[in-house]
């Protein structure tokens, strides 16, 4: 990393705690004050996540605007290769959405104010009760028409490739009955590894696929519509953010290579 890089990255990671707070602070004053607008106060994330992008040398392209319709709610879907991948889609995706955030950092002084002046959509990840009832809350928030963004891996990706998709985030889509939009995320895990804390900059390219109805879908269906986004998303990406092949001699390969042979 050159000498200008390690300077825009620490920037950049410096300036995280003083910018969420001012965004945080502005969205609470612009929402009970001044426009009173959630909507209108999507500006705030969105201009959280350009200016990180921008310090840290992180130059995003959007590539496939134009499969969405700006007046349709839909669950984005996308690889997690990195926290570039937050920064990114907040600064340059500029459909109306708002992020699902585990109902703890609500809790957090300022920042939980601020998650609520935007309209974030708790979770609670708990298991039980309150854990299924936040989930429908969730599936009607999306279905009412707030578009929403998820990563179905679950955590980052610790060598930026794609992995399995958990079905928690499907059931999710298949409650709220939106159209799902596949996103693939490329380059976020070059300009900023998980387990890095200084952001190494570069070319980042957000790819979103075309939007596919859920309706026919049953929650019965949910590690097929899985297995169908997690193709569409690959899609998306570059070879770099690929699942590595199956060796030859795994079990998942030996199954398959034994379905070939006994059809």
């Amino acid at each position: 990393m050159s000498i200008i890089q390690f300077t825009r990255g620490l920037l950049a990671y410096l300036t995280i705690p003083p910018l969420t707070a001012a965004v945080c602070l502005s969205a609470i004053a612009d929402v009970h004050w001044f426009r009173k607008s959630k909507a209108k106060a999507q500006i705030f994330p969105r201009t959280w996540g350009k200016l990180l992008c921008r310090i840290a040398n992180i130059r995003v392209r959007v590539e496939g605007k134009e499969n969405l319709d700006p007046a349709k709610p839909y669950i984005f879907i996308g690889n997690h290769a990195s926290m570039a991948d937050i920064m990114s889609f907040s600064g340059y995706i500029s459909h109306d959405y708002r992020w699902i955030a585990k109902k703890e950092l609500f809790a957090i002084p300022i920042f939980g104010s601020g998650m609520r002046a935007v309209d974030f959509i708790s979770i609670d990840r708990s298991r039980g009760r309150e854990a299924v009832k936040s989930l429908n809350d969730a599936a009607k928030r999306i279905s009412g028409g707030a578009s929403v963004i998820l990563f179905p891996e679950g955590t980052r990706s610790a060598d930026g490739r794609l992995r399995p998709f958990k079905t928690g985030a499907i059931m999710l889509a298949l409650k709220a009955g939106v159209d799902v939009v596949p996103v693939g995320f490329n380059g976020t895990h070059q300009a900023l590894p998980k387990g890095e804390l200084l952001a190494r900059g570069g070319d980042v390219v957000l790819r979103i696929g075309k939007p596919i109805p859920t309706k026919d879908f049953k929650a019965k269906d949910k590690q097929m519509l899985a297995g169908i986004l997690h193709q569409k998303v690959a899609e998306l990406l570059d070879e770099c953010h690929l699942p590595l092949p199956e060796p030859e001699n795994s079990p998942t390969a030996s199954t398959e290579a034994s379905a070939e042979t006994e059809g």
